[in-house]
């Protein structure tokens, strides 16, 4: 080994570093440690005799933290730079990475934490339709393909063209005037039936088409905002590029079920009791998430709640175990001590206050006589705010997170499209 106060220089780059080999010796084992020992000219190190350095293409702001661990016994990490870099620099001079001073720890953390909510966003929906319309127009030339991407984008997209807005709008309006039709229909079906004369008719099929007579434009302009929804379901299922994956979305699914209620109405003679059908006329309303560009909300809703599932199952464990048990206990506590104006009847009235209490709603339709009760409620209520208080910042922080990494993955995927058209 070199004496200890013989000094080493080293050349990262043009910039050298000289210390002492005692600095480089703290730690042995390690490749700085190596340096000093006796084959430090070998093949292992990039030395140069006549200089006497030793040559190393690595990241400077990573060996200075480095350099300084080995003087200090304190490892910190630069301010700005990837985790990923700072890792793989560690493991090139042979050092542990759970020598990390706790300062910087929780930092990294912090972003090891972001860095996995950006690997799990799954941004690739518009990369996998572009591409799979890529290799259709790249293997077929026939007419469908070539109009395939500018008909799919054009009804899909409603913010790519001035076509597909106006087609957005279109939509729009058929979408909300289908809801206003369902309201009426149901308010006319309601007055007729439950307020009006329907008794006096021999059936209900009778009824309900003398409601037709009386208010005739109801079913035709119903029928004709279901043929617009038919033409669009039809044209994008035939100019979709993924089949399956347009046939399991959730969208679709409400679009394919709306087309239907008109006709179950038509087939079963008036039934009165089918009219329910129409309520998913209002799953129309989902399209307009689509022309206020929001979908990303929802989307990293759904990522929380799936990253929270763990946590929301068990607080729904322990709310249920609260309203059993204080609904339980409420319950004992009115018949030891009864009183004649007691609301709580039996032990489901009991979990149905304690269920009102812990959330806090308190409709007060059921409320304790006695003190002993109302300590019991009392205690309810803390154990409610308590319960629901705690999953809310960790529900916070991975929304935050989430959130972060989708607009992260959104301002990529501007820069990219705009680089694109600029080379185009």
């Amino acid at each position: 080994m070199k004496s200890t106060r013989e000094k080493i220089t080293l050349n990262f780059r043009g910039i050298r570093y000289k210390t002492y080999a005692s600095t480089l010796q703290a730690f042995p084992g390690t490749k700085l440690s190596r340096l000093t020992g006796p084959q430090e000219a070998s093949t292992e190190f990039d030395y140069d005799p006549n200089t006497g350095e030793f040559f190393f293409d690595r990241d400077t702001r990573v060996f200075e933290e480095v350099l300084n661990y080995c003087r200090t016994k304190h490892l910190h990490c630069p301010q700005y730079i990837c985790k990923s870099v700072f890792e793989e620099e560690l493991a090139f001079w042979e050092i542990s990475g759970a020598a990390l001073a706790p300062c910087c720890w929780q930092r990294l953390s912090d972003v090891e934490s972001q860095q996995e909510d950006l690997a799990l966003w799954d941004d690739s929906k518009d990369a996998d339709d572009q591409g799979l319309l890529a290799q259709v127009g790249r293997g077929n030339n026939s007419c469908r393909a070539r109009w395939q991407p500018k008909i799919w984008t054009l009804f899909e997209k409603p913010f790519s063209s001035f076509s597909a807005k106006i087609l957005a709008a279109i939509s729009l309006v058929f979408n909300i005037g289908i809801c206003i039709l369902f309201i009426k229909k149901a308010d006319v079906e309601i007055e007729f039936f439950v307020f009006g004369d329907a008794y006096h008719y021999n059936s209900t099929a009778t009824y309900l088409s003398e409601i037709h007579k009386q208010f005739p434009y109801l079913l035709p302009l119903e029928f004709f905002c279901v043929l617009w929804f038919l033409f669009e379901f039809s044209v994008r299922l035939m100019f979709c590029p993924n089949k399956k994956k347009f046939l399991t979305s959730p969208l679709n699914i409400a679009d394919f079920l709306s087309l239907f209620p008109i006709f179950i109405e038509l087939c079963s003679h008036g039934q009165a009791w089918l009219g329910f059908v129409r309520a998913l006329y209002i799953l129309k309303l989902l399209k307009i998430l689509k022309l206020i560009e929001i979908p990303l909300m929802f989307q990293v809703l759904s990522y929380t709640s799936r990253s929270v599932f763990r946590e929301i199952f068990i607080f729904m464990i322990i709310f249920t175990f609260e309203s059993l048990f204080f609904g339980i206990l409420m319950f004992y506590t009115e018949v030891f001590y009864p009183v004649p104006e007691s609301y709580f009847e039996s032990i489901s009235s009991c979990i149905w206050w304690a269920v009102i209490t812990l959330t806090t709603v308190g409709y007060g339709d059921m409320y304790p006589i006695t003190e002993f009760s109302q300590v019991i409620a009392a205690c309810a209520a803390l154990c409610g705010v308590l319960t629901i208080v705690i999953p809310i910042p960790i529900f916070l922080i991975k929304f935050k997170g989430y959130y972060d990494a989708a607009v992260i993955k959104e301002r990529r995927k501007r820069k990219m499209e705009q680089a694109a058209m600029l080379s185009s």
